[in-house]
Parts: structure tokens; C-alpha cells; sequence
């Protein structure tokens, strides 16, 4: 393996260190390629091999993947950490203070659906934060287009439906 390949790899492994929830394609995409260390499809790469050696596990729902460390991958960017150089971890540090509410806010809403034995769908529609759930909600709609707009929508809307749904009730 390449050292720049294992730069790629310490640089996932660090983000996800310095965060307490876990971290979106494209959120780790966004920080690696704006920041021009590799291409979309060696991160991607890199990604793949991370989970296949069980250094993050995934999280897939109908339209994102999240990645969370695992044990094996605390311990290895605890090990090297000191491999790379103090400017890409302050690069890393400043882009996860810059973004860190907008990160966790991404991550946090969650929304799956599936077909249940009356071929109708469930949308389950949460919001975590710390691994509570601050709101679980499971809506029956008759089509998989109408599943997959709720799905969506919710990951773009869930803070504003959220305030909506609390002042309504309170």
C-alpha cells in the first residue's frame, strides 16, 4: 500500500476520532477533495477497504451511508496519529470546528422506508443525537415515490418539521 493511500486512510480515521457521531460520504468526500489530497473514486477506494479490514463499519439507508469507527480503528489512529503531519491535522480540526453543527445536524436525521406485506411502505423518519432518539416517527404511505419524497424531505427539513411538531404539541 502506497504511503499516500495511508494517508488517505489516517485522515478518515482522524476525522472520525475527533467527532461523537458518525460521518456522511460526502461529508468526508467534501473535506478530502475540496482540500485536493486524492480523487473521488482512491477515497472511495480507500472507504471500502477501511470497512472490509473493520476499521469503520457502515450505516446505509435509501439515500446516504454513514461511517462510524470501530474499536480496531480507534486503536490505529491512536497508534499513528503522529504520521501525519500537524497541518493536516489542523486543517482537519478547523474544518470540523467550522462545520461541526451542520455535520452533526446531517448525521443525526435518519430516514428509511420499506415495503411492508400489504405492499403499502414504512417511512421511519428519526432524529439522534448521542444515540438518543429525540424523535422516531413511522408514517404508512400507499407508494414507494411517495416513500422515497418523505425519506428525502425529511433529511432536508427534519429541524424545521422538529420545531413544527414540538410547538404544535406543546
Amino acid at each position: 500500500m502506497s504511503e499516500k493511500h495511508t494517508l488517505y486512510k489516517l485522515i478518515i480515521l482522524y476525522m472520525l476520532h475527533k467527532v461523537d457521531f458518525p460521518l456522511t460520504t460526502s461529508q468526508i468526500s467534501e473535506f478530502v477533495l475540496d482540500q485536493g489530497y486524492t480523487t473521488y473514486f482512491k477515497l472511495q477506494e480507500a472507504l471500502a477497504e477501511m470497512v472490509r479490514d473493520e476499521l469503520l463499519i457502515i450505516e446505509s439507508t435509501h439515500n446516504r451511508t454513514l461511517y462510524h469507527l470501530t474499536a480496531e480503528g480507534e486503536e490505529i489512529i491512536t497508534l499513528f496519529e503522529e504520521q501525519f503531519s500537524p497541518e493536516i491535522k489542523q486543517d482537519i480540526d478547523g474544518y470540523l470546528k467550522e462545520k461541526h453543527y451542520d455535520l452533526k445536524e446531517e448525521s443525526g436525521a435518519k430516514s428509511t422506508y420499506r415495503r411492508n406485506a400489504n405492499d403499502e411502505y414504512i417511512v421511519r423518519c428519526q432524529i439522534m443525537e448521542n444515540g438518543v432518539n429525540l424523535i422516531d416517527i413511522k408514517i404508512m404511505v400507499p407508494t414507494e415515490t411517495e416513500a422515497k419524497a418523505i425519506s428525502i424531505n425529511w433529511i432536508q427539513k427534519n429541524q424545521q418539521l422538529y420545531t413544527l411538531l414540538l410547538a404544535k404539541l406543546l
